[in-house]
């Protein structure tokens, strides 16, 4: 007869107080989703969490460091081999540039009819070069844009396109002859890809009497 505590065929493993019951090895897998869901119950405890809505990425606005299986993509935020998407809360971009003189218009922007700011009020991120006055998009995503282009005791009327990598995408007009001021003013929001650029350009009339207090904005809604 056998001997208590083995089969047949050799040692058989049992558990206190369950005659005869096998003792499965662990299941790593199970432990790793036990460990991840403690971990995300911990997380809004331990720094402030905004997720914007369930497509978005999950937006870490404090110093959190999550230690996983992991790699940044080029738009600054990483992404696990979980799928989970963290944007750091550094990614803002916007720029405001304005024209302080009312000088004319130089011998290059007479050339491109780009037209030139010389004074930067806002540059998050610094993607404003206010040499060329070319924004470039640092990232994919939808962004927002607006100008004022003041003419001043000019009487041509003027035509102010906004261009996109070389295209013009909108345009506003300032015709009156009986105003020593007058503004060609449009603002539009625009799909971006990575690096590209936008800029002003003057596609009719001329500044020769200078632009000042002539403004260009932009920003950066929400990443994609």
């Amino acid at each position: 007869m056998p001997a208590p505590g083995r089969g047949p065929r050799g040692p058989r493993l049992t558990m206190p107080g369950r005659r005869g019951a096998l003792r499965e090895p662990a299941d790593c897998g199970s432990c790793l989703g036990a460990a991840l869901a403690l971990l995300l119950l911990l997380l809004p405890a331990c720094c402030p969490v905004r997720a914007q809505n369930d497509t978005e990425p999950i937006v870490l606005e404090g110093k959190c460091l999550v230690v996983c299986d992991s790699s940044p993509s080029a738009d600054g935020a990483v992404t696990s081999s979980l799928g989970i998407s963290v944007r750091s809360g550094s990614a803002k971009v916007a720029f405001s540039a304005t024209r302080s003189t009312n000088h004319e218009p130089s011998e290059m922007s007479n050339r491109t009819m780009t037209i030139y700011f010389d004074q930067v009020l806002v540059n998050i991120g610094n993607h404003f070069d206010l040499a060329s006055s070319i924004f470039v998009a640092p990232r994919k995503g939808i962004y927002s844009f607006s100008f004022h282009v003041v003419k001043v005791y000019n009487r041509q009327t003027i035509q102010v396109s906004l261009m996109q990598n070389g295209y013009p995408v909108i345009s506003a007009f300032a015709g009156d002859q009986d105003v020593t001021r007058e503004a060609a003013s449009n603002g539009v929001l625009l799909l971006m890809e990575r690096e590209d650029k936008v800029h002003l350009k003057l596609e009719r009339g001329n500044l020769m009497g200078g632009w000042k207090y002539s403004t260009f904005s932009g920003f950066l809604v929400f990443p994609l």
